[in-house]
């Protein structure tokens, strides 16, 4: 593989003055012109949001870019206490935050700040998350995609008529449904997605209503931070949200469990988001977004054309840190050769680099630890009998793409989530084997299947326990207006912004009889 000498890269101080409860601080100070993409204008310190107000604070976490380990900016860490005084100043602005029309305009002029803003949110992005280049100026129009599809929402929230005398005691009542905001929403989300995922936390939220207080990831909260002072800038009224920076021990379990919250919003690891799940306060819903080892089967009738690159592109971007990377492929034994031999030639030429440099395709995982255990997964295959056909270096954070082949269906490079930039790959003979291989493994999100006939990919659609179904397409696809989550473990909603509008939303049903009819 190709691999670059991490470099080291300017980190400006901000220009404005760290003082507590400054309203006039800016986040990051001035907006600087780009100065391409090994200039990072990133604040030596975060702050907290509260009541529209910059907030330092004493207590500090380093936030550390993972391609070259180089402190960022230290991160503030918030208290429970932080969370209760968020919370409540949530609690006030519940049904105050606009109209409809108003709420739309803010998410209309945030999306367009994201656009003015592009490479300076994409070089937060990489520096922290170590997303290459390319991905991150692509994760920042999905944003703004997200941000103008809630506006969209806001502005046709509505409910519907009944038709009240469809029975006998219904003559003379008119009866229709309004959708009202369902409440405070404490929003958690993931460090891989750190400017569309906040978007689709904070983008429907607004639409529905509802203030947010949000805890973005701890090791990526800065892309979280911008996005936020953006829609400030754009006018979103000081109680629509709330950001308390910190720890997940400490604040995500505060506001998990926090009396004051209608809703719960978690974007993450199954672990975590089952633990805050039974934290919950009793009259918290929470909605899961969570992961799953995808998977992806290739038939015997499949084009192998469509399906080398997109394992390719899906399997190692990001290097693997999605919950819908391309995990586990099924293969039919009558292609399995020549898909391998194939998808092993490409992988070799993918970049491995700085996720700065606009040429890199595979970057560093965000931090070492997590690099580690993806090795130890594929040596624990390795031992089973798996063969490790192309990749599996490892230098600190970085792992190289790694293609494992013959992989043994009880290792958990194959049961659970690698969440790292490895696809393993293992042969089937017969449809019914790959269905019940899928059918009887973990939850999951999305699946993937390439095959030319019809009757086969709706075998798929029919028998498959799943939250979606991709035909001649992998499971990575991700159009950020579709409904989007998983079934039992791997998550208990649907994101998408209609689909979470409904969600942050309450039906409520009035009746009116006329005078006349009394």
């Amino acid at each position: 593989m190709e691999h670059r000498t991490p470099r080291a890269w300017a980190i400006r101080p901000t220009t404005a003055a760290v003082v507590p409860g400054d309203p006039d601080a800016s986040l990051s100070g001035p907006l600087a012109p780009y100065r391409g993409p090994a200039v990072a204008d990133i604040p030596t310190h975060s702050r907290l949001l509260l009541d529209g107000r910059w907030e330092a604070r004493g207590a500090h976490l380093p936030v550390v870019a993972p391609w070259s380990g180089e402190v960022l900016t230290e991160m503030a860490l918030g208290t429970a206490g932080d969370v209760d005084r968020a919370v409540a100043l949530a609690r006030v602005a519940v049904g105050r935050l606009g109209t409809a029309g108003e709420r739309a305009r803010v998410l209309d002029r945030t999306a367009d700040l994201l656009v003015r803003d592009r490479e300076h949110l994409a070089r937060i992005i990489a520096s922290e998350a170590g997303k290459p280049w390319r991905a991150a100026t692509l994760e920042v129009d999905r944003a703004v995609e997200t941000l103008r599809f809630s506006a969209a929402e806001a502005r046709t929230l509505g409910g519907a008529s009944i038709p009240m005398d469809a029975h006998p005691a219904g003559d003379g009542v008119l009866g229709f449904t309004l959708r009202e905001p369902i409440g405070v929403v404490a929003a958690i989300t993931p460090f891989n997605f750190p400017l569309n995922l906040v978007a689709h936390k904070l983008g429907p939220a607004l639409a529905a209503g509802c203030p947010v207080v949000l805890k973005p990831a701890e090791k990526t909260p800065l892309s979280a931070l911008a996005l936020v002072e953006r829609m400030l800038e754009a006018g979103a009224p000081a109680q629509a949200v709330q950001v308390v920076t910190g720890t997940g021990p400490e604040v995500g379990a505060a506001l998990a469990g926090h009396p004051d919250v209608d809703v719960v919003t978690f974007t993450g690891s199954a672990t975590v988001g089952h633990a805050l799940k039974a934290a919950a306060a009793p009259r918290a819903e929470v909605l899961l977004e969570l992961g799953s080892p995808a998977p992806l089967v290739v038939e015997a009738d499949a084009d192998l054309d469509a399906v080398v690159p997109r394992i390719a592109a899906h399997g190692f971007g990001h290097a693997g840190q999605s919950c819908v990377s391309v995990q586990r492929v099924l293969v039919h034994d009558a292609l399995a050769d020549a898909l391998v031999d194939r998808l092993a030639e490409q992988v070799g030429t993918l970049v491995v680099g700085d996720p700065l440099e606009p040429g890199t395709d595979v970057s560093c995982l965000i931090d070492e630890t997590a690099a580690a255990r993806v090795a130890d997964w594929i040596a624990e295959a390795v031992a089973a009998g798996a063969t490790v056909r192309v990749g599996g270096e490892r230098d600190g954070a970085t792992l190289s793409p790694t293609l494992v082949v013959d992989v043994p269906r009880d290792v958990r490079l194959w049961t659970e989530e690698v969440f790292g930039p490895v696809v393993a790959v293992t042969r089937f003979t017969t449809t019914d084997e790959a269905i019940a291989e899928i059918a009887g493994g973990p939850d999951l999100i999305q699946a993937g299947v390439f095959t030319a006939s019809l009757d086969t990919a709706l075998r798929y659609v029919r028998e498959l326990r799943v939250g979606t179904v991709l035909v001649n397409e992998s499971p990575t696809y991700r159009a950020d207006h579709m409904p989007y989550g998983g079934v039992g473990l791997a998550g208990n909603t649907r994101e998408g912004p209609a689909a979470t509008v409904r969600e942050l939303t309450r039906e409520k049903l009035v009746l009116l009889r006329s005078g006349a009819d009394r």
